[in-house]
C-alpha cells in the first residue's frame, strides 16, 4: 500500500463566476513558475541520486573485496540499482514539468496576444460591459 494521499486542488477564485483576464494570466504565470522550480529541483534530485548510486556501487565493490557477507553486499548493490531507478524517474518527471512550463508560458503568450487589446479597450471605455457570454451567437 502506498503512503501517497490524493491531492484535491482548491477551486480557483473567480470574480462574478468567471476568471478575469488578469487573474487567468496570473494563475498561468504562477503555474509556469512552479513548473520551472519543480523541474530544477528534479534535476538536482537526479544528480544526487546518480552520485549516491555510484557511491553504493563503490561500497559494494569494496565489500566484495573485503569478503563481506554476500547478502549484505547484494543489498548494497540493490540499493544502487534502486537509486538509479529514482534518478531515471526524476528525469522523466522533470521532462513532464518542462513540457508543462513550456505549455503554460505558451498559453500566457497566446492569451496576452488574443485578449490584451479587448481587456484594455474595456478598461478604457468606462462603460459597464454585459455579462460574459451575452454576445455569444447561438
Amino acid at each position: 500500500m502506498s503512503d501517497l494521499v490524493p491531492y484535491k486542488a482548491p477551486p480557483l477564485p473567480v470574480k462574478g463566476g468567471r476568471l478575469g483576464f488578469l487573474g487567468l494570466a496570473g494563475k498561468m504565470t504562477a503555474l509556469a513558475t512552479a513548473a520551472l522550480a519543480l523541474k530544477e529541483g528534479l534535476w538536482v534530485l537526479k544528480r544526487r541520486m546518480e552520485k549516491d548510486a555510484d557511491d553504493a556501487d563503490r561500497l559494494a565493490e569494496m565489500c566484495a573485496e573485503a569478503e563481506v557477507e554476500p547478502r549484505f553486499t547484494a543489498l548494497i548493490t540493490d540499493s544502487g540499482t534502486a537509486l538509479r531507478a529514482v534518478a531515471e524517474a526524476a528525469a522523466g518527471v522533470a521532462g513532464a514539468a518542462d513540457e508543462m512550463e513550456t505549455n503554460s508560458r505558451g498559453f500566457v503568450d497566446a492569451h496576452e496576444s488574443e485578449y490584451r487589446g479587448v481587456y484594455e479597450a474595456v478598461q478604457a471605455s468606462g462603460v459597464q460591459q454585459a455579462k460574459a457570454g451575452f454576445y455569444r451567437k447561438r
